[in-house]
């Protein structure tokens, strides 16, 4: 197994045991020490990891870090550990005390699910107020995963972590800043934009239009290139299609001939926009498509029983038809493909009640 998929395989275990988990050293046993494990080092071999490890600060002697992880006999790592309910404010921390006093170079503050790694960009020997590195291990993303490589036994080496830490910091704080802007544009954003476009003056009506207009203009962009990239994937599928099908492509066209049913490229990205919302909770193999003359029906484990959805794309005005408990469908009108994005709860739930029957079934 690989080291992404005992990450994977970790977060979920983190994602199921919480619950029962009730005290700061449960914590440690059931989700810190078992990373320092997924990291390569022995837990139990001292020479690699030491718990309660000594830092005396000036006069006051015996204060203890819940970890050090080691290398050739000095902490590399300081782990202080919290209860996974309890939120990590770094001004409490043991840590910004103990790390000038020892070798360490990074500092790790965890409550098991936030994982916050730190160093001293800032001012040598002072650990910086701000994690150059975080996430949450039930829902790491694949990059992540590869930085936390880096501090993996097999392939830890200070000089080429503290060499991306000052991007990696100043990244993380930028995509904060531009999520901030995204969701809720503030005066100076919208101004930037606004005077670049609007000859007047900048009253405080006019910015108060613009900040509708600038929030409704980022996320038609992201709708945009989310599009682009579905077109993308369904131009590369067709080409492999293509490429693989042979003479069975004639036969299918054949039949599709034959029945005069054509299955259209808007069809195609609607489908494969299902496939994206869906494709978090559920694999995708599992979502397939039938299309008949009156309508575009995607299924669940390609069984008609399991309709998932029908779009109707194919008239003067389109429609998504989804379906409640009863599988009584309910036709909603659509502009465009991208529409469907916005009934993605509604398509979660019906995938979510045909698995539950499959449970209750089994």
């Amino acid at each position: 197994m690989d080291f992404k998929d005992e990450i994977k395989l970790f977060g979920d275990r983190v994602e199921k045991l919480k619950d029962q988990i009730n005290t700061e050293e449960a914590t440690k046993n059931a989700f810190i020490m078992p990373f320092i494990k997924t990291l390569g080092y022995d837990v139990f071999n001292p020479f690699e990891v030491v718990p309660e490890f000594i830092a005396d600060i000036g006069i006051k002697k015996g204060e203890k870090v819940d970890y050090a992880i080691m290398k050739d006999g000095e902490p590399c790592i300081l782990v202080e550990c919290k209860h996974w309910g309890e939120s990590l404010d770094p001004h409490n921390s043991q840590l910004f005390r103990y790390f000038h006093t020892t070798s360490a170079k990074f500092g790790l503050l965890s409550n098991g699910i936030i994982f916050r790694f730190y160093t001293d960009l800032i001012e040598p020997n002072k650990m910086d107020e701000k994690p150059f590195f975080e996430f949450n291990v039930t829902d790491i993303k694949d990059n992540q995963i590869e930085e936390l490589k880096k501090f993996h036994k097999s392939y830890f080496d200070v000089g080429n972590i503290q060499n991306t830490a000052s991007e990696l910091k100043f990244m993380n704080e930028l995509k904060t800043l531009i999520n901030v802007e995204f969701q809720t544009p503030t005066e100076g954003f919208v101004r930037h934009f606004a005077k670049q476009i609007y000859q007047g003056m900048l009253t405080a009506k006019i910015v108060e239009q613009f900040t509708g207009l600038t929030k409704r203009s980022i996320q038609q962009y992201i709708n945009d290139l989310i599009t682009e990239r579905l077109k993308s994937a369904l131009k590369k599928e067709n080409e492999a299609e293509q490429a693989t099908a042979g003479s069975e492509a004639g036969i299918v066209a054949a039949e599709e001939k034959e029945s005069k049913i054509e299955t259209t490229d808007e069809e195609k990205e609607g489908f494969l926009i299902v496939k994206t919302i869906l494709r978090q909770r559920i694999n995708s193999s599992r979502i397939v498509y039938r299309d008949a003359q009156s309508y575009f029906a995607i299924l669940l484990d390609d069984n008609n029983r399991k309709t998932i959805c029908r779009l109707y794309l194919n008239g003067s005005k389109k429609y998504i038809g989804t379906f409640d408990e009863q599988k009584k469908e309910t036709r909603h009108e659509i502009n465009t493909v991208d529409d469907i994005f916005k009934y993605g709860e509604l398509l979660h739930k019906t995938v979510e009640k045909y698995d539950g029957e499959k449970v209750q079934a089994n």
